[in-house]
């Protein structure tokens, strides 16, 4: 019965929290934004191709040499008493910019308390997860395609119970120096549990995404574009909640169109001023928007918004991200420049 308790808690708070594909995979952590500035972008971005280190984390194709000795620093206090957060840290290894990046993902869920199938106390519990990775990645030939993998140890207890995996994530990014557009392709998290929590194995959250981004000529803003679980149709799922019935009592349910299918995958944001030492950022996450929409209300769900502060060798940021009128998220990063 405590299994099930911890089971059921933590499913709804990274699953139907994290607005993941809640209830398909284990390690559902595994797919949370990295920094402050993705979060701010909408929640995934791949195309970032610069001194930002945390992205290695989510399209390792990105490693690059001006990460080189960049040591970040990211923490959200996040819903439900949730709070995670993630480090990375890249080092070039040679002048022929072979550059390394490990990286961390921690969650911790909170405490809970236990009862068992009588209704008495059994004491609290908590559970957390984490996940290790190792990154490199390498220009294909003469070409403008840089190709990168990450290898993640993961580990996750949950009150007793515990469970050990492993995972890859590999990326293949475009990047047009002439016309300041790059283009990129993920495949994330597939591997495999190693151990298990109770002797049955599940499927990690495996997931394609692709993105572009491009910085405009004659204005200091870089738009992005995401198109998120391109592994999966439909994505979208009706909502019980949403059923309606007549004076008759027949009940409609809540329709999910091929239109609704497209639109939920895809997250835009804007970076204002990228490339200096302040920036504005904004974005706007559709399936998260659509997911946690409440009828008949108006409650901003999907938006999120940030700055990034470089003041000597340190770069500040902060981003708030909207979910509903009771519920937000705040991301404090810290990135230094230990050269």
């Amino acid at each position: 019965m405590r299994r099930t308790i911890a089971t059921v808690l933590v499913t709804l708070s990274a699953t139907a929290l994290f607005a993941q594909l809640g209830g398909e995979a284990t390690y559902q952590f595994l797919n949370l934004v990295s920094s402050p500035r993705q979060a701010a972008l909408g929640g995934k971005v791949l195309t970032n191709v610069d001194y930002d280190v945390t992205q290695g984390l989510y399209n390792p194709a990105t490693i690059n040499v001006e990460m080189n000795n960049q040591l970040a620093l990211n923490y959200s206090s996040y819903l439900g008493g949730i709070s995670y957060g993630t480090a990375a840290y890249a080092y070039t290894w040679d002048r022929r910019a072979q550059t390394f990046h490990i990286g961390m993902t921690y969650i911790n869920y909170g405490n809970f308390d236990g009862y068992d199938e009588d209704g008495n106390s059994t004491g609290s519990f908590t559970g957390n997860e984490a996940a290790l990775s190792f990154g490199y990645a390498r220009q294909i030939g003469y070409t403008d395609f840089y190709l990168g993998g990450n290898l993640k140890v993961i580990t996750s207890q949950l009150e007793q119970y515990n469970s050990i995996g492993v995972a890859i994530d590999a990326g293949l990014i475009y990047i047009n120096t002439d016309i300041d557009f790059n283009a990129a392709l993920v495949v994330r998290n597939a591997g495999t549990q190693i151990t298990t929590y109770a002797g049955q194995n599940e499927p990690l959250p495996f997931e394609i995404d692709f993105g572009m981004s491009q910085t405009l000529e004659h204005v200091p803003i870089r738009w992005h574009v995401t198109l998120e679980n391109l592994q999966e149709w439909p994505i979208g799922r009706a909502n019980p909640a949403r059923d309606q019935s007549d004076l008759e009592g027949n009940i409609t349910s809540e329709k999910v169109g091929f239109f609704s299918n497209v639109i939920r995958r895809t997250i835009i944001g804007a970076e204002l001023f990228p490339d200096k030492g302040f920036n504005l950022r904004i974005g706007y996450n559709f399936r998260r928007a659509e997911e946690l929409r409440i009828l008949e209300q108006r409650n901003f769900s999907g938006l999120s918004f940030g700055i990034g502060i470089k003041l000597n060798k340190m770069r500040f940021s902060y981003t708030h991200a909207r979910y509903s009128s009771a519920a937000n998220s705040s991301f404090f990063g810290l990135q230094i420049d230990l050269q």
